[in-house]
């Protein structure tokens, strides 16, 4: 069973990838546009700043983590101004960015498996909560080297990404106020490394196969399933495919499709 040290240690690996490709580009490269709509690659970093910030104070310091929701929530412009960044240059973001990791990295150490953490919404398993943090640095990663059109080493990290957009199946559809069809979903991947994850029962009668991080692009609404190498069976697994949400927060539609 993986343990919520190994969840947070990948997520720091991830986090230090990810600074690897934005700490030399020039003021010009951070303003570039992202797939993300309204987005920056400098957007992508204060956001990743706000939240990463804001998950070490859900640990340490609950009371004031729902403060800063209702901040949010009375925020003018949306919670641009909080959640984005726009107010720092692009070193700053950095500086900021690396700070709030050390802050939650250092919190992380402290947590076990059997915590729950407050959040927006229901509160997480302390493995849920950090497996979240990858995967948002991991989508929004990907937001970053579709602007640059530069490739990004991929890992077995996606694992977990992979875990969490198999178990948030239902959650695509209760989001989105309708009813979670009828039927399992056997899901077989294959990881960078070669290795075979499997989620659900041998005997589902619709099935996803094919490679993991393709399958984490999806979940994340990152790709169109047909933009993918994925292979999908059945009418239930292409229905949940086509507006899976591995994410919190009202439901969003990902990418259109760019081939046929």
């Amino acid at each position: 069973m993986t343990d919520v040290h190994e969840v947070a240690a990948d997520l720091r690996a991830e986090q230090d990838l990810l600074d690897t490709i934005v700490a030399p580009l020039t003021d010009a490269e951070w303003q570039r546009s992202t797939p993300a709509e309204g987005w920056t690659i400098a957007d992508t970093i204060g956001h990743l700043t706000y939240f990463d910030g804001a998950a070490a104070t859900a640990v340490t310091d609950p009371d004031a983590f729902a403060a800063s929701i209702l901040d949010l929530v009375a925020a003018p412009d949306g919670g641009a101004a909080l959640t984005l960044g726009r107010d720092r240059s692009p070193k700053g973001l950095l500086t900021k960015w690396r700070a709030n990791r050390a802050r939650l990295s250092d919190v992380a150490a402290t947590l076990t498996n059997d915590v729950r953490i407050a959040w927006y919404g229901p509160s997480m398993g302390a493995k849920s909560f950090l497996t979240a943090r990858l995967m948002e640095c991991w989508a929004h990663g990907q937001d970053i080297v579709d602007a640059l059109d530069v490739e990004r080493p991929s890992s077995d990290r996606v694992r977990h990404i992979a875990q969490l957009g198999f178990i948030t199946r239902g959650w695509s559809y209760i989001n989105r106020g309708m009813e979670v069809p009828a039927g399992d979903v056997r899901v077989e991947l294959v990881g960078p490394s070669g290795a075979q994850w499997t989620f659900g029962p041998d005997d589902a009668p619709d099935r996803v196969t094919g490679p993991a991080v393709d399958f984490c692009l999806v979940v994340t609404q990152r790709r169109h399933v047909d933009d993918t190498a994925l292979a999908v069976d059945g009418a239930v697994a292409r229905d949940w495919l086509e507006r899976a949400q591995a994410f919190a927060g009202g439901p969003t539609e990902g990418r259109p499709r760019t081939t046929r």
